[in-house]
């Protein structure tokens, strides 16, 4: 069998990392959802949380498709779709400034200031949160939801399982408030996230029947009304250094159980990212996007 090759670009938004392939210059791969576990693979391949198309588009500069390391396809990706805009200017496709990019959530308008030859600073507008049960979606009893006008905020969660020691420990809230940004997020409130068992309770809060498209699970501690800590596990991707999705459903959380402010800066492994739920409804965040390497793959 002849092998292929596949150039690709290595990207990081703070910390969140994906293998990107600029199919303006290469071929689209032909399967794209059994690539990305094997170049994803931190072991075997190149690494990453995920794989990037970034793509022709008829409605904007480009379009991107993002693939979880476990193969499954992702509606979008904050971090990911900054670093998409990053590449769109860097490679000369479209000028420094607004540059629009279409996701699945829709064509989303980012304004990218350049750092450096393999930097930039991107603003994206989030688009407005879906707070709906049916939207996000959760399977959850209307009656749970009615207190809020339909928006699950501080409700009673089944999916964490019955306490446990840890609970105590990291200071947890149980109630889950959910919010959706085009991708489905669940947000924990606690004392200290470095107490929370991650790779234990991630999974099992993502997987369970209360959602069924499965979920982003965000366990986050409140260090002011304009700054919080935040670690997140990443539906199909596993813990992961940033969420970009999820920093901005966490911001929108923060406002609707009166946590926070609208304007916070989310701590997150692999940096800090800067939120804003605007009046207009729309949610802004800003953070960085990087180039860290370039190769090529031999695909067979």
């Amino acid at each position: 069998m002849t092998a292929r090759t596949i150039h690709f670009v290595k990207l990081q938004g703070a910390g969140n990392d994906y293998v990107y392939v600029d199919c303006f210059a290469e071929p689209t791969p032909a399967d794209p959802a059994a690539l990305a576990p094997l170049i994803a693979d931190r072991h075997f391949g190149v690494g990453g949380d995920g794989l990037v198309l970034v793509m022709p588009s008829s409605v904007a500069a480009a379009r991107m498709r993002m693939f979880n390391a476990d193969g499954s396809e992702s509606e979008m990706c904050g971090n990911g779709v900054r670093c998409v805009a990053h590449l769109v200017v860097a490679r000369g496709r479209a000028p420094a400034g607004p540059v629009t990019i279409e996701t699945g959530r829709g064509v989303l308008t980012l304004e990218v200031t350049r750092v450096s030859a393999r930097s930039s600073r991107v603003r994206v507008d989030m688009g407005e949160p879906m707070l709906a049960a049916a939207e996000i979606p959760v399977a959850i009893a209307e009656t749970a939801v009615a207190a809020t006008g339909g928006g699950i905020i501080d409700a009673v969660c089944d999916a964490l399982g019955p306490p446990e020691a840890w609970w105590e420990t990291a200071g947890l809230d149980p109630r889950m408030t959910c919010v959706s940004m085009g991708n489905p997020h669940v947000t924990f409130y606690c004392r200290d996230v470095g107490k929370v068992p991650l790779e234990v309770v991630g999974p099992r809060v993502e997987t369970h029947p209360l959602f069924p498209r499965r979920v982003n699970v965000h366990f986050v501690e409140v260090r002011s009304p304009e700054r919080v800590r935040m670690r997140t596990w990443e539906r199909g991707s596993g813990i992961t250094m940033a969420c970009g999705t999820g920093a901005s459903a966490v911001c929108v959380s923060g406002v609707l159980t009166g946590r926070t402010g609208r304007q916070i800066v989310a701590e997150v492994p692999g940096g800090a990212l800067e939120l804003e739920w605007a009046a207009s409804g729309h949610v802004f965040m800003t953070g960085p996007a990087v180039e860290v390497f370039e190769g090529t793959w031999w695909e067979s």
